[in-house]
């Protein structure tokens, strides 16, 4: 301000609403201004700041009485109008939440309720019945609703309401990053603060798996969505070599001079792999009986299976036996979740006759009894494998199929020279927002619009969410997840408490995700993605180009993922009906098809379906898998054609059966309704999600919601 403006300032007294006066404060306005140009994304000078307070002051220097809040809100509001408008209708809407906030709490109190006495389904993964998950599922709603009051635009929250976009996480999404690879083996090597304890690094095997059980629980729950550890066996290696080390000492020590290295070498290996053995277990029940701070089971993934020394072939092989066996009372046993197995597939080590082709065998046995582990193939076709054979490193997947694009040492994007490597462990996700394409098209034809400018419209929409939420983002800081920004969790996590975490995103992927695409084909000329496919793929490649145009121009890792869909499958199917009313295969079913996946209900083969759903392989980097049923009565030589096949295509491949166990007496076999042994339906049925596992009953209920029943139900070649 210049002299005579401080002046004006000086003299004002702004009565607030419980009648107290305070002076006039420059500073509120512009840090009120600043927070609305960011909520559209536009930087405001400080000489437009400037501005605005100046024109302020000249609304109120010739006022005889002392001005109320509300008329300097609406000075501020006209100043904004004559600076910058689009920031005005920022700064309205900001102020409009005071008169909607007893709403959104009737909203928040409804599903309250509704959580409390009826359940919650929307995630397969939590309980709804226990106290702390209600807790969070009642938090979750509301920061949903402040979500979309203080970060979405009026434009985005109408596009969500309608259906022509989804934002997936809302109600954590203001907190943290999505879906990553920690970096486990960083964090434990050479000991740890978590929880402002002390951890030593581990010097045996058992201690091993606990502690990394207690760095998962605790990293997971400061983030969504899955939780990867990536290459699990080499981190536990070093340990598995302690713990042998110390078994053979004891047994010379025991023995004395009758000790012997032939019988130190079987006592040391015997010891060394029972606790490989208890360690897993342990890590299993933790992870199935102990819900995270966010009211779910953390959603965790172990890729294995490369890791060529003794060790590392004997933590593969026994965490794929000790799933297989389930855990529970003895006769009553069945596979837990978590945490998801993935089986990292090189031809060259796992082919029959190679170096660990008994652990593929180990694998296949494992997946014929529980559908886990999924195969991830090194050495196919396709980027996942260009990554492993030309730099050596695995892409493993984050959850159940969201991947990372590459980011290298030292060019970051792009490779600084030909020996640049690409990082992969340590980086994350920072959130996914999916596109409705049937609804893009309806509306297109409904307008009378081309269906490639309506799409833009939501891809800039997309896009300029996601570039928000990197910047709200790298505001926060490092303190809000120790382990990971602070212990090396996280590639460059080496940050102090009080750092602002930006200079890690860089790193991190933004997914623009992709539902319905069978039904996108059907809608556009009545055939489904087996009949035809074209249109869909000429969208996807539109897509591609798209994305790569926003990755240049706003140095932003974006994605694209093939979206799996849970409670969203219905919902759109909804959101369409309300809209566009019932189509015959778009909208006809309850429940819409997931990711560039061949309808459930297809009467087609495995081999066709592989083929079918390779078009699009390579057209959704950022997140897919592919999938087959198996209505083959754990038939192990069909199973492994499959799986082998999906091997040399590249695909990261998983295994669906239906399994069913009674808690009466303890049957298990494929897809039963009703116990054929005692006749019981209090059945735990396990079945394929998406790309991962869940509950399709529990005690003859479910925690699945109607729609994914309904498709679960249909499903012949899924």
């Amino acid at each position: 301000m210049n002299k005579k403006e401080a002046a004006i300032a000086a003299k004002i007294k702004i009565v607030k609403r419980n009648g107290n006066q305070q002076e006039f404060d420059a500073e509120k306005i512009k840090s009120a201004i600043q927070k609305s140009a960011e909520r559209v994304m536009v930087e405001l000078t400080p000489e437009a700041e400037d501005e605005v307070v100046s024109i302020v002051l000249d609304f109120l220097k010739n006022q005889t009485t002392n001005p109320e809040v509300q008329q300097i809100h609406n000075c501020v509001e006209a100043a904004l109008e004559k600076v910058n408008p689009l920031v005005a209708k920022s700064y309205r809407e900001y102020r409009n939440y005071k008169k909607e906030f007893v709403h959104i709490l009737d909203k928040v109190y409804k599903k309250a309720q509704a959580i409390n006495y009826i359940g919650d389904k929307e995630n397969s993964n939590t309980d709804s019945a226990l106290v702390a998950t209600q807790r969070s599922l009642v938090y979750g709603s509301l920061n949903k609703e402040l979500y979309r009051k203080f970060f979405l635009t009026t434009a985005e929250v109408e596009a969500c309401e309608d259906g022509y976009i989804y934002v997936h996480d809302m109600s954590a999404r203001r907190d943290t990053m999505n879906c990553c690879l920690c970096d486990v083996g960083a964090i434990m090597k050479g000991g740890f603060e978590m929880g402002n304890l002390w951890y030593t690094e581990p010097k045996t095997l058992d201690t091993a798996f606990d502690v990394m059980g207690d760095v998962v629980i605790n990293t997971a729950a400061m983030q969504y969505g899955g939780f990867t550890v990536p290459e699990v066996d080499s981190i536990l290696t070093p340990y598995a070599e302690k713990t042998y080390r110390k078994y053979y000492q004891e047994y010379l020590d025991i023995k004395g001079e009758d000790g012997d290295s032939e019988g130190a070498e079987a006592y040391a290996l015997k010891k060394t792999h029972r606790e490989c053995e208890q360690g897993y277990q342990g890590i299993e029940y933790k992870l199935n009986s102990v819900g995270s701070s966010r009211g779910d089971y953390p959603f965790v993934t172990f890729t294995f299976g490369i890791d060529t020394s003794r060790f590392g072939r004997m933590i593969a092989k026994t965490i794929l036996e000790t799933h297989q066996k389930g855990q529970g009372r003895e006769g009553f046993k069945k596979p837990t979740l978590f945490p998801k197995l993935v089986f990292l597939y090189d031809k060259n080590l796992h082919k029959e006759g190679k170096e660990l082709y008994e652990n593929f065998l180990a694998a296949i046995e494992c997946s014929s009894k529980t559908m886990y582990p999924d195969y991830l193939s090194l050495t196919g076709e396709g980027y996942v494998p260009e990554m492993y054979k030309k730099y050596g490193r695995v892409v493993s997947p984050m959850g159940c199929r969201a991947f990372l694009s590459p980011y290298f040492e030292r060019g970051g994007f792009e490779p600084a020279d030909k020996d640049d490597k690409p990082i992969f462990i340590g980086r994350f996700n920072i959130g996914a927002v999916s596109l409705h394409l049937p609804m893009i098209l309806a509306k297109a034809r409904e307008e009378r619009k081309d269906f490639y400018e309506v799409l833009d419209y939501y891809l800039e929409m997309i896009r300029k969410i996601h570039i928000r939420t990197y910047k709200y983002l790298g505001k926060k800081k490092a303190s809000t997840n120790p382990l990971a920004y602070c212990e090396g969790g996280f590639y460059k996590g080496h940050l102090k408490q009080n750092d602002n975490i930006e200079p890690l995103l860089e790193a991190a992927t933004a997914s623009f995700g992709i539902t319905a695409l069978n039904e996108l084909q059907v809608l556009y000329n009545g055939k489904s993605l087996v009949e035809d496919g074209a249109f869909s793929l000429d969208v996807m490649k539109y897509i591609n180009d798209k994305i790569a145009e926003f990755k240049k121009e706003d140095h932003i890792l974006y994605a694209i993922y093939g979206t799996p869909a849970e409670n969203l499958c219905g919902l759109q199917v909804e959101q369409f009906r309300k809209k566009y009313g019932i189509v015959e295969g778009v909208s006809s079913r309850e429940y819409v098809s997931n990711s560039f996946h061949c309808g459930v209900w297809e009467e087609i083969t495995g081999v066709q379906k592989q083929d079918l759903e390779e078009r699009f392989w390579d057209l959704f980097r950022g997140g897919r898998i592919q999938y087959v049923r198996y209505n083959l009565n754990y038939n192990k030589k069909a199973m492994t054609t499959y799986i082998e096949r999906a091997m040399e295509k590249g695909f990261y491949e998983g295994v669906n059966l239906s399994l069913a166990y009674c808690s009466n007496c303890g049957h298990e076999e494929l897809d039963m309704d009703t116990c054929p042994k005692c006749g019981s339906s209090d059945l735990t049925k396990i079945d394929r999600m998406n790309g991962y596992l869940s509950y399709s009953r529990v005690h003859g209920d479910t925690r699945l919601n109607k729609a994914k029943m309904a498709e679960i139900a249909e499903r012949k070649s899924m």
